[in-house]
């Protein structure tokens, strides 16, 4: 069965970021990175976010050296506690859909080492780590992707497996403004 993922209807995106902010937002909350897993692109042919397709043979997933990515749930999930932030992921993207981030770890005060005075090789902070982020179709969440959940226009809409399956057939079979007012209807 083919992996779910978002797809978005230039259309309807009026790109006002929103998807962006309740994205960066959402992973936040929940203690990940806090940055967008997708960004609004702005063309001649429309405005949209681009994000992850989650790809069936998922190359980011193959170079990996550590296996943080793997492909769990019809989708490519990212174990940022995994990520050693070697870049290859990204390097490997034909999409470009993922971005190293870098935060900044904890300083030795918020760690919590009591006498870091004492040891000037600790004061300060200590350093970055960048991170890989991508849409992870906010598994982490019962709602579902928060981009969608906050998309005035309704321009994004997450897609699963027998509806990808249906939505080729018809595209086989009819042409691209055909599937996408099927979509627009919800038939």
């Amino acid at each position: 069965m083919p992996n779910r993922f978002i797809i978005a209807d230039p259309d309807r995106c009026l790109g006002c970021y929103t998807c962006m902010a309740g994205c960066a937002l959402i992973h936040k909350n929940y203690g990940l990175q806090p940055f967008p897993r997708l960004f609004v692109t702005h063309t001649s042919e429309g405005t949209m976010p681009i994000q992850c397709r989650h790809c069936e043979d998922a190359p980011c997933a193959k170079v990996c050296p550590v296996k943080a990515i793997e492909i769990k749930d019809q989708m490519v999930q990212l174990n940022e506690g995994l990520c050693i932030g070697c870049k290859m992921c990204a390097l490997a993207c034909p999409f470009g859909c993922i971005e190293i981030q870098g935060t900044r770890a904890p300083s030795v005060e918020e760690v919590g080492l009591v006498n870091f005075h004492l040891i000037p090789l600790l004061a300060g902070d200590i350093g970055q780590k960048t991170i890989a982020a991508k849409c992870d179709l906010c598994s982490f969440t019962e709602g579902g992707p928060t981009c969608v959940q906050v998309c005035p226009t309704k321009a994004l809409k997450e897609v699963k497996g027998e509806e990808i399956e249906r939505l080729s057939k018809l595209k086989r079979g009819a042409n691209t403004k055909s599937a996408v007012s099927i979509l627009r209807s919800g038939r």
